[in-house]
């Protein structure tokens, strides 16, 4: 056989060869991470649920999830150990910066203009109402009254609008 059959053989296996290589580097940070668990640091499950370690065991973590709510969990369902800040910022909503508070950035910018102060432009943006071109909810009849809708219908019609009624194509123009 020649090299160039061989070469594609060869790429195979040595991908194959690199993929499980880097599947293994993972399992084995994985695994570490779980074993550096303390209590008292703040994790997150696979599950996506937020907690505190209380207890370490060989295959088990009991975990507190509340006051009064312990929960037991196999290690392996534990899926990221937070930072102390990391966890006060998503359970409890607390920021830890260390920047000043000048260098914040606005959410809007409206502030950074001169033009007009902020709460004047806030509250002129809420006078003004866009119409997106949507009947009123008032005029429409309640589904769980279809008498009334039809009865409605039928004054309509006997009534002209300022508005083209909308027909079904069956109109006497063509």
């Amino acid at each position: 056989m020649s090299l160039v059959t061989l070469l594609p053989f060869i790429v195979l296996i040595g991908a194959m060869f690199l993929m499980t290589r880097s599947a293994k580097k993972k399992q084995q940070q994985a695994a570490s991470m779980r074993n550096e668990m303390q209590p008292g640091s703040g994790v997150r499950t696979i599950g996506g649920m937020y907690a505190t370690v209380k207890e370490v065991g060989e295959d088990t973590v009991l975990l507190d999830a509340g006051p009064g709510v312990e929960l037991l969990f196999a290690k392996n369902a534990i899926g990221a150990v937070l930072t102390d800040d990391e966890y006060n910022r998503i359970v409890h909503g607390i920021e830890h910066d260390l920047k000043s508070d000048s260098d914040v950035v606005p959410d809007d910018a409206s502030s950074l203009t001169d033009d007009e102060p902020a709460d004047e432009a806030a509250a002129a943006s809420d006078e003004k109402s866009v119409d997106l071109g949507k009947k009123d909810t008032a005029d429409e009849a309640p589904v769980d009254a279809p008498a009334k809708a039809d009865a409605d219908v039928e004054d309509a019609e006997a009534t002209p609008d300022d508005e083209p009624k909308k027909t079904d194509g069956d109109s006497g123009a063509k």
